[in-house]
């Protein structure tokens, strides 16, 4: 059976998975660090990216790949392909103001029904039109604007500045997909087009941009003169629509990711338009909608927790199994790093409820993953109260794994859970991105699962939650 490859350029890292074109089943793998900031010359990407496709065995037995990536990082080229400056990634927050600007220029109702989105300071757009405010010697020199995936993307086509590549600056070979052009703030999902107005308010003209690959198509056919890879190359994805295509997450499926901060999102049929911002009307790796909520405040809850009483994760985890659900009156208001859903930026975590009789460690304990889930649960009403079919919960990342995460998600979201096996499931995702283009068949490969739990509503907890998130912020 074909070989395809499946990479995830992510903010801290380049991994790489070579699967079974039909099945999914991992042949191996690789991955090489990135360097740390905010602002990033993207030869650090390239390098690291040939140095995971090494680490992974090479590419001479792979039909097609695909290039998952972090989503909304401006890459600036100039017109014989020079990066211009360092690319500001998602995590670069700079452009707040300018974020404002575009708000103010053309309406939260107008952007968030034409680009599905109200911008803040990780879009593109705002960092456009940075640039243009704070650098405008550069703004001049533009002659191409992508993200980082599809720099990459057209890297390993063979394009790039004529003295580091083998087929030249041809900016027009440049090609990306739906999901990451999506959160640009430029990009209309429902007419499959770039918005020229934003793009002209942002940056001062219209660069040449990205092609658009439709689903299941290759961005470029494969190449045996192509000296860095003869597979074909499909459009790429971002990297939430990549793990979630990785997942097979279909419509009702709600993906919550525990990471850092939170993500919410669901695979819909239809498109979200939001003017509060609170919902990110993205788009799927297929011809669906991906709307996302992010929270800024879940697994470093736990984190804190486990510092403050002295416990390992599982060791957390144990001691939370022991209280009762409620956590016997305690609430845990987990803004530790204020909050962007409800958007309280300013607010700071809080505890309520304690007696001396229920200030244990095991109430302390339960409070903290019931708390942190309450936070995801604002997230899941956003969505549903858009209308977005909601049915099923696929809880990942790190934190997933705890049982007491997991039987307190089935009490607090109200639905059943399932927690997939840990796996590299963006890069899985582009890598069956890969496998659609190069078959023009959607595969459906399993996904193993590590436990499913049933639904088990305690609307009490949430509900007690509210009661004091309304004493304290509204």
């Amino acid at each position: 059976m074909p070989l395809v490859a499946g990479v995830d350029s992510s903010t801290q890292s380049c991994k790489v998975v070579i699967v079974d074109a039909e099945t999914g089943e991992l042949v191996r793998s690789g991955r090489a660090s990135h360097p740390d900031g905010t602002e990033i010359n993207p030869s650090h990407w390239w390098t690291a990216l040939m140095a995971a496709i090494d680490d992974a065995g090479g590419l001479a037995d792979v039909s097609a790949i695909s290039v998952g990536g972090q989503q909304h990082g401006m890459v600036l080229l100039d017109s014989e392909g020079r990066v211009l400056r360092d690319a500001l990634l998602w995590n670069d927050t700079r452009s707040a103001a300018e974020a404002g600007e575009i708000i103010d220029e053309f309406g939260a109702e107008f952007l968030a029904s034409t680009t599905g989105s109200v911008p803040v300071a990780s879009f593109t757009s705002t960092k456009l039109r940075w640039v243009a405010n704070h650098e405008p010697q550069i703004a001049a020199q533009v002659a191409a604007v992508c993200l980082p995936h599809d720099w990459l993307t057209w890297r390993l086509a063979g394009y790039g500045p004529s003295d580091e590549s083998q087929f030249g600056p041809d900016l027009k070979a440049l090609a990306t997909d739906a999901s990451d052009a999506s959160g640009t703030g430029y990009f209309d999902a429902a007419r499959f087009e770039y918005v020229e107005s934003i793009l002209r308010f942002a940056i001062g003209k219209v660069p040449i941009l990205p092609r658009l690959v439709a689903p299941g198509e290759l961005a470029h056919l494969p190449n045996a003169a192509n000296q860095i890879t003869a597979a074909g190359i499909a459009g790429g994805a971002g990297d939430n629509a990549a793990a979630g295509f990785g997942l097979g997450a279909k419509t009702g499926d709600v993906v919550v990711s525990l990471g850092t901060s939170g993500t919410i999102f669901a695979v819909s049929q239809t498109q979200t338009q939001d003017p509060t911002g609170v919902i990110a009307g993205f788009s799927a790796v297929s011809f669906d909608a991906l709307p996302l909520v992010c929270t800024l405040n879940a697994a470093r809850v736990l984190d804190s927790f486990c510092e403050l009483l002295s416990v390992t994760h599982d060791e957390l985890s144990a001691l939370a199994l022991r209280a009762e659900s409620g956590s016997d009156g305690v609430v845990l208001v987990p803004y530790f790093e204020g909050e962007r859903t409800p958007n309280l930026p300013t607010a700071k975590a809080s505890i309520h409820g304690l007696t001396l009789s229920n200030n244990t460690r095991v109430n302390l304990a339960r409070a903290a993953i019931e708390g942190m889930l309450c936070g995801l649960a604002d997230g899941l009403k956003a969505l549903m109260d858009a209308g977005v079919t909601c049915e099923r919960v696929i809880l990942v990342g790190g934190a997933a794994a705890n049982p007491a995460v997991q039987k307190v998600a089935t009490e607090v979201l109200g639905m059943g859970v399932r927690v997939p096996l840990p796996g590299e499931y963006v890069a899985t995702g582009a890598a069956r991105q890969a496998a659609w283009a190069l078959t023009g068949k959607l595969p459906v490969w399993e996904v193993p699962t590590l436990a499913a739990l049933e639904a088990n509503p305690k609307p009490q907890i949430l509900r007690e939650y509210k009661r004091i998130q309304a004493q304290l912020f509204h």
